[in-house]
C-alpha cells in the first residue's frame, strides 16, 4: 500500500466571484500533487488519506454533469473497494448545492469532517477533533478574499492541534473563470511548499509575492505619497537593495521615486503602476516587521498596502 499521508485540508467556494478552492497541510512531501483538484467550471475536490487521485478529475466530471456534491461522493465511493480507507471533500460551483465530505470507517484517528454553507474540512491522524472545529470556525470569521480565508483556516488547524505526526507540505490551488495569466486559464492562485519546516508559514509567504506579481486589484480612489519617518526607512531600504544612492531624506523625490520603480521592474510587480506602489507602501510601511530584511519587509508593505483595495 502507498505511503497514507496525515493531512488536514479545506474545499471551499466563493459564491460572490465564482472562485472555488483547497488549501492542504500534510506530513508527506509534495501534498499539492496529490490532494487538491480544481475547475472554475465545477468545483473543488481534496482526496486523502490513502488518497484515490482518480477522485479529483472524477469527481469533477460528475459535478459537471450536474451532480450534487453529496451525489458525486456517493458515485466515487461506491466504485471504489477501498473506500473505507480514503477519505475527500468536494464543493460544486453552485451556490444552492451544499458541499460534501466523506471520512471512510478504517481512516485514522482522529479523522473526521466539518461542513458550512460554503466549505468543508477533513483531516486525518490529527491530534484532535478540535483541529477541524478550528479550522471551520476561522473560514467562516476571517475577513478578505477566499485565498486569505483558507490560509487562515490552515493556521488555525495547526494551531489547534494539526497533524499528528508534524509538518512537511502545504498548498492553495484557487481557480476563478478566467482568472489564471493574462486571462486565458482559470488557474487563479496556484502556489505550493513542497517540503518545509514550517510549511504553512512558507506558503503564506509565497502567496503575498504571487499575489502582489499576478493578481489585480481594483485601482484606489485616491493615493498617498510616502512622506516622513516611512520614507526615510524605505529610502534605506532601498539603498540596502543597491537601488537608491542618495542620502534618505523625509522626501520622497524622483530619485527615490527612480529607485522604486527599479526595485518594481525587478521584481516584476508591474501590474500596480509606480503611484499605486508607492501609494500601498506608504500605507503598509508600519504595519510590517521593523526586523525584517528590506527586501522582504517592502513585499510585505506592498501586500499589506494593496489589501485595502478589492481583487477583480
Amino acid at each position: 500500500m502507498p505511503p497514507r499521508p496525515s493531512t488536514f485540508s479545506i474545499a471551499a467556494r466563493d459564491p460572490e466571484t465564482g472562485a472555488v478552492g483547497v488549501a492542504v497541510q500534510s506530513k508527506f512531501v509534495g501534498v499539492g500533487s496529490v490532494v487538491p483538484f480544481v475547475s472554475a467550471d465545477a468545483g473543488a475536490v481534496a482526496t486523502q488519506s490513502f488518497a484515490n487521485v482518480a477522485y479529483g478529475p472524477d469527481g469533477l466530471d460528475l459535478l459537471r454533469e450536474g451532480h450534487a456534491p453529496a451525489e458525486a461522493i456517493d458515485r466515487l465511493t461506491a466504485a471504489d473497494d477501498e473506500a473505507p480507507s480514503r477519505q475527500v471533500g468536494i464543493v460544486g460551483v453552485d451556490p444552492d448545492e451544499p458541499p460534501a465530505a466523506f471520512t471512510g470507517d478504517e481512516c485514522h484517528d482522529h479523522a473526521g469532517d466539518r461542513r458550512g454553507d460554503h466549505y468543508t474540512v477533513q483531516g486525518n491522524i490529527l491530534e484532535n477533533a478540535d483541529t477541524l472545529d478550528a479550522m471551520a470556525a476561522a473560514f467562516e470569521e476571517t475577513d478578505g478574499g477566499l485565498p486569505e480565508r483558507l490560509i487562515a483556516a490552515l493556521h488555525a488547524g495547526n494551531e489547534a492541534g494539526g497533524d499528528r505526526r508534524g509538518e512537511q507540505a502545504a498548498a492553495l490551488y484557487v481557480a476563478k473563470p478566467e482568472g489564471g495569466y493574462d486571462g486565458r486559464n482559470d488557474r487563479w492562485v496556484d502556489v505550493r511548499v513542497d517540503d518545509h519546516e514550517r510549511p504553512i508559514d512558507e506558503l503564506e509567504r509565497v502567496f503575498k509575492i504571487y499575489d502582489v506579481t499576478l493578481l489585480e486589484r481594483e485601482a484606489p480612489a485616491e493615493t498617498q505619497e510616502l512622506t516622513g519617518d516611512a520614507a526615510v526607512a524605505v529610502e534605506a531600504a532601498l539603498a540596502d537593495l543597491g537601488f537608491y544612492e542618495g542620502e534618505p531624506t523625509p522626501d520622497f523625490g524622483d530619485d527615490a521615486r527612480d529607485a522604486l520603480e527599479s526595485f518594481r521592474g525587478m521584481n516584476n510587480f508591474e501590474n500596480h503602476s509606480l503611484p499605486v506602489l508607492e501609494d500601498a507602501v506608504a500605507r503598509g510601511w508600519d504595519e510590517t516587521d521593523p526586523d525584517a530584511d528590506p527586501e522582504p519587509r517592502l513585499i510585505d508593505a506592498i501586500w499589506r498596502g494593496l489589501s485595502r483595495l478589492d481583487r477583480v
